[in-house]
């Protein structure tokens, strides 16, 4: 698997793999991070969204996870309308609105990794919304965001 490199985790290769997998565990961090600010703007409306560098910094103190996390956010946010109808288009006999909040936006944040994060793989995207569902919602969860994942990525493309 290919070292996460650019512009949010720095300009020079990864080494190794430790160092590869620290990276790895950030994102891991930064999205839990974005989830929980999307659950909150979710639930409370854009009212919220100038708190958002203030959430990530109390939330983590490292700047690479802040910063991915706010990309994130920011990136569900711009893309939202495209996000949820491609949600709605791939998820038969359910109403975004209706769903669980923190599988809405597990939804949200995954579908954004697929839509507009060519860097990132899509087996990992996947991989670890399904294990933010498990952790957040309910054991079922995974599943449900599984197979509406799947096919979001069918429809991108993406291998």
């Amino acid at each position: 698997m290919p070292a996460p490199q650019g512009a949010r985790w720095g300009t020079r290769p990864v080494d190794n793999e430790e160092e590869q997998r620290s990276l790895l565990r950030k994102r891991t961090r930064a999205r839990a991070l974005a989830l929980q600010f999307l659950y909150l703007l979710d639930q409370r409306g854009s009212e919220v969204l100038p708190e958002l560098d203030a959430f990530v910094l109390e939330g983590d103190g490292d700047p690479n996870v802040q910063r991915f996390a706010r990309d994130l956010v920011r990136g569900v946010v711009a893309n939202l309308p495209e996000i949820d109808s491609t949600i709605i288009g791939v998820a038969e006999n359910w109403d975004i609105h209706r769903m669980a909040v923190v599988d809405r936006n597990v939804l949200r944040l995954a579908c954004y990794e697929l839509m507009y994060e060519p860097d990132i793989p899509p087996k990992v995207s996947i991989n670890e919304a399904i294990d933010l569902a498990k952790k957040y919602s309910t054991a079922e969860s995974g599943a449900f965001v599984n197979g509406i994942l799947d096919k979001i990525r069918k429809n991108c493309n993406k291998t």
